[in-house]
């Protein structure tokens, strides 16, 4: 790991400041359950470090009535105990609740998360399901703009992810074939039925990060039940294959995993 320098800002606004001071170099750092590991490996080099720990009013969750509003420095576990999110999105708290194990739920944060989109992390698919708007220092980015491939995302280099707002959804549960080791999706989905109709979002399976399936949607827009998307077959075409999963695999995994979201909707 090279030499770099930490900045300990105690606002948001010293903290945009170090982040734009630092250039090219300078990234911010949540939990550092992303950014660590490469630093160790040697893929990351940053010249500053900018932690958002100190940063007050990141922390906290809000009930909106119609939104649950997530701050991005609320740890996994936070979200999974708040008994605001179990009271209005009981999918998103049992969603954090099988996040990595005890310590990775310990430390990572949503904000972390979202801004990193791993292809196989969890929350791209809470987002992009229950119609998410990731709130950033400046504006408001609808999860369907928000994540553009893998490890990709509409922020800009200077730009810090301050919330995340959840519409409060009908009903709503998530299904994941995690791998054992990681416990990151082979294959997940969530399966929301909120403001915006029904949506179908999946993680873990495609290189390219989250996704919807269309045909999942319009089924169970007909006919809310697990036998409804049971017969819609995905395509393996783009699905990764690896030593956890083939493509074709990986396909049948995404029919399976939504078959048994909705059934876990109740």
């Amino acid at each position: 790991m090279n030499d770099f320098t930490y900045h300990a800002p105690t606002s948001l606004d010293e903290a945009l400041a170090a982040l734009r001071g630092g250039g090219d170099g300078a990234k911010l750092i949540a939990g550092g359950h992303s950014l660590l590991p490469v630093m160790k490996l040697n893929l990351a080099s940053p010249t500053d470090l900018v932690s958002l720990a100190g940063v007050p009013g990141l922390g906290d969750i809000a009930d909106g009535g119609d939104s649950v509003t997530v701050g991005a420095m609320c740890r996994h576990a936070q979200v999974a105990g708040s008994a605001v999110v179990q009271a209005r999105i009981p999918a998103l708290a049992a969603m954090a609740d099988g996040i990595g194990d005890a310590q990775v739920r310990n430390a990572g944060t949503i904000g972390g998360s979202v801004a990193h989109n791993d292809p196989a992390a969890d929350y791209p698919a809470a987002c992009v399901a229950l119609g998410a708007t990731i709130v950033t220092d400046r504006r408001e980015i609808h999860s369907d703009d928000f994540f553009q491939g893998m490890f990709a995302t509409a922020l800009a280099d200077d730009e810090v992810v301050t919330a995340v707002r959840f519409p409060v959804p009908a009903r709503a549960a998530y299904a994941k074939f995690a791998n054992p080791a990681s416990k990151y999706a082979v294959a997940g989905v969530m399966v929301a039925d909120g403001p915006a109709g029904v949506r179908v979002a999946v993680t873990g399976a495609s290189g390219d990060g989250v996704f919807r399936v269309a045909e999942m949607e319009a089924a169970l827009g007909a006919s809310f039940s697990g036998e409804a998307v049971a017969g819609v077959a995905v395509s393996s075409d783009g699905m990764l294959s690896d030593t956890a999963a083939g493509a074709d695999y990986r396909a049948h995994l995404v029919t399976v995993m939504a078959k048994r979201a909705v059934e876990a909707c109740g």
